[in-house]
């Protein structure tokens, strides 16, 4: 006798964040710990705060302040869009 089994797999379905993760997410979409410094070249360059220490992370380099603000606030948009969907599937359209 020959038995058939069969095994489903959601492809559409990408793993999880870890807490760390989420954790990395919720701090860097906040504008308080990102900052602009000039480097000596010219260039500005965007950087975000070191979770767990005072170091800063480069990120983007731009040439001027509004260009690296930008950057800056598509970075938070990004991720505050990414900890969005940590709270389950966004309903998009119901029907009766």
């Amino acid at each position: 006798m020959t038995f058939l089994y069969t095994r489903t797999n959601t492809w559409s379905s990408a793993p999880q964040p870890t807490e760390e993760t989420i954790k990395y997410w919720k701090h860097i979409s906040q504008k308080k710990n990102w900052r602009i410094v000039q480097l000596p070249n010219g260039f500005l360059q965007t950087e975000y705060k070191a979770i767990d220490s005072d170091d800063w992370i480069d990120v983007t380099r731009r040439e001027t302040i509004a260009g690296a603000e930008q950057a800056i606030d598509a970075s938070i948009e990004h991720y505050a869009k990414k900890l969005e969907f940590t709270k389950g599937p966004k309903v998009v359209k119901t029907f009766e």
